[in-house]
């Protein structure tokens, strides 16, 4: 399950202004290896793709409710008469404002969520494990060992 990838391709539009959008060709990928993120190359004719990487529980709540601050903000709305998923993306090469159709970004998150449910992600990988790990009081065999202890009666604080 740990190397499983949730991949679908999709044309999304890049929205120029109200009347005006050109079709970007994008993948989205989910890696349970990777169970917070989701990632988006956007093909845009150059010779790499543009990638993003963001939370994948901000793309799930997207679907739903204006969610999101910052870099990603992602919210459902209507255009055309269908439903879509406006994702609007900044960086300090630019901003975009991408149109993704609702029914194949949802079809292919639930792909993702029965893979990996919300709230498993942690357990996945291992974190409360390794932090209790980490945390636990060292055996007695592996105490770190002192030096040779100090005697208030002697001058030189030796015993």
């Amino acid at each position: 399950m740990k190397n499983t990838v949730v991949e679908r391709e999709l044309e999304l539009n890049l929205v120029l202004s109200p009347e005006r959008s050109i079709p970007v060709p994008a993948r989205l990928t989910y890696r349970a290896a990777d169970p917070f993120a989701v990632h988006i190359a956007f093909h845009i004719g150059s010779e790499h793709p543009v990638h993003w990487t963001f939370a994948r529980e901000l793309l799930v709540e997207g679907v739903f409710r204006p969610c999101g601050g910052g870099d990603v903000r992602v919210w459902p709305t209507k255009s055309a008469g269908r439903s879509v998923i406006l994702m609007a993306l900044s960086s300090p090469d630019g901003d975009a404002l991408l149109e993704a159709p609702s029914a194949a970004v949802s079809a292919w998150l639930e792909r993702t969520l029965r893979i990996v449910p919300p709230g498993a992600e942690a357990d996945l990988l291992g974190i409360d494990d390794a932090l209790a790990e980490l945390l636990a009081p060292a055996g007695a065999d592996e105490r770190p060992r002192r030096g040779p202890a100090r005697s208030e009666d002697s001058p030189d604080g030796e015993a």
